[in-house]
């Protein structure tokens, strides 16, 4: 019996094999497909590790279906490019976002030498804007009175152009220039300021008018002090050393900061040890005036001193020689010393006689006051604005400034007093009154006079003790 040799048993089973013909064909495909250095990649890391035939099997089928699942995803190089050129065309086609300019602010300050065409250019601007802001409005003008140190606001557009220009023109007023549809508007703002009361004191160890700037009282204050008192103080003979003040006064404010005065509330003066006091009052029927603190008026019908501050240069003699006749000659009035162009004023009301030329007196005005007085005032330099023959003033108003015209070694003012015809001493003749606060305001009056002298003691006590530490 012959036996036939047994067949060896292959070395790689059926399906192993199929499987490995499976995976060479999947590797050819995708190097069809992916001919870039990608597949080469792939093609390096992948391991056929044939000892474990059935984990082998396994392992590959695995692979092969993730890989069948590669390809069913992957787009192919041509999607890829135009997918690339469609996202640099949507690139290109959107426009970059422009980024917003804010209005600008710009402020500048006015040096010496510059001009309103000056500091438009150092903001940028042309030319023709000032043109176009000065001829929107006559009154735009005023941008160009400049003055050092003031400050001009500009508002520009993104593009540039002007829409707002404003500036201060002190603390009270502001004038704007804002562009519409129609061109610039201008416009003015004035601010109303708080009013407040501030007091002073004073003594005078000089002038008045030094004493008091020294103490902090506004000059044209002591203008009104010395008029206030004049009834009763002449201020250009009286004024002694030692001679004391209180004052408390209308003080305006804007922006925390004083920018004005108004009216004196109260006042004292101690003249040669003799007190007088002072209350404004204003009456139902809306007129103010001054009065004692007990209600009598400082109004007399005459003021004792036609200008304020003067130096007696003559008094009134019978007996007096003549500075340029040269012989004895009656002196009938007061001289009154003072720089040319002093102003003069009306010692009360009346009608004016004469404003015009007089011999020796030169430019003299002559007053009648009522029946019984008449004043006269001589050597004037000229006649203030609306004093004429046949008119009338009030007193305290303004007739004229001194100068030398006449008779006149220098500039004075020489006064004359007439009494019924008679000349008299102005220095020394007595004043008639004025009227008292009336009786049905008497009460409402010294609610208001009685908390103002309390107010100037209690300050002035106050000021002292300070003064002593």
């Amino acid at each position: 019996m012959t036996t036939e040799p047994s067949k060896a048993p292959p070395l790689y089973p059926k399906t192993h094999l199929l499987a490995a013909s499976g995976i060479a064909a999947l590797l050819s495909l995708a190097l069809l497909v992916f001919p870039s250095s990608d597949v080469e990649a792939k093609r390096t890391t992948l391991t056929l590790d044939l000892d474990s035939p059935i984990e082998q099997l396994t392992q590959d089928q695995d692979a092969s279906d993730a890989q069948q699942a590669t390809i069913e995803t992957a787009e192919s190089p041509f999607a890829q490019i135009e997918g690339a050129k469609e996202n640099t065309e949507t690139a290109q086609a959107a426009p970059a976002p422009e980024v917003a300019r804010a209005p600008a602010h710009r402020e500048v300050t006015v040096a010496k030498g510059d001009t309103l065409s000056t500091l438009f250019e150092k903001v940028g601007l042309p030319a023709a804007a000032v043109n176009d802001a000065l001829a929107s409005d006559k009154r735009a003008k005023q941008f160009t009175r400049l003055k050092r140190g003031q400050k001009l606001n500009f508002e520009l557009s993104p593009d540039g152009q002007l829409t707002t220009l404003h500036t201060n023109l002190n603390d009270l007023e502001s004038i704007s220039l804002t562009k519409g549809a129609k061109g610039f508007v201008f416009n003015r703002v004035t601010t109303k300021p708080a009013v407040r009361s501030a007091y002073v004191h004073g003594v005078i160890n000089s002038s008045l008018s030094q004493s008091a700037a020294r103490a902090g009282l506004p000059h044209s204050l002591t203008m009104d002090m010395a008029s206030v008192f004049g009834y009763d103080i002449d201020f250009a003979q009286d004024i002694r050393q030692g001679d004391e003040f209180d004052v408390i006064y209308e003080q305006k404010m804007a922006n925390g900061k004083v920018v004005g005065t108004g009216n004196i509330l109260s006042a004292r003066f101690t003249n040669r040890g003799k007190t007088y006091t002072a209350v404004r009052y204003t009456n139902k029927q809306g007129n103010s005036s001054y009065y004692t603190a007990s209600g009598n008026s400082m109004r007399k019908a005459f003021i004792r001193t036609p200008v304020d501050f003067a130096r007696i240069s003559s008094r009134f003699s019978m007996g007096r020689k003549h500075p340029i006749l040269n012989k004895i000659r009656a002196h009938k009035g007061v001289d009154y010393a003072a720089p040319r162009g002093t102003p003069i004023k009306a010692a009360g009301d009346g009608k004016v006689l004469l404003a015009g030329r007089r011999g020796g007196y030169g430019n003299t005005v002559i007053i009648q006051h009522g029946n019984s007085y008449r004043t006269l005032y001589g050597h004037m330099q000229g006649f203030a604005k609306g004093v004429k023959t046949g008119g009338s003033v009030k007193q305290g108003q303004i007739i004229g400034y001194i100068g030398t015209t006449g008779l006149s070694t220098g500039p004075h003012l020489h006064y004359e007093f007439q009494v019924n015809g008679v000349h008299v001493d102005p220095l020394g003749q007595k004043l008639p009154m004025a009227d008292p606060i009336a009786k049905g305001e008497r009460a409402r009056f010294m609610q208001q006079s009685q908390p103002l002298m309390a107010r100037m003691d209690q300050e002035r006590a106050t000021m002292l003790a300070s003064a002593k530490r």
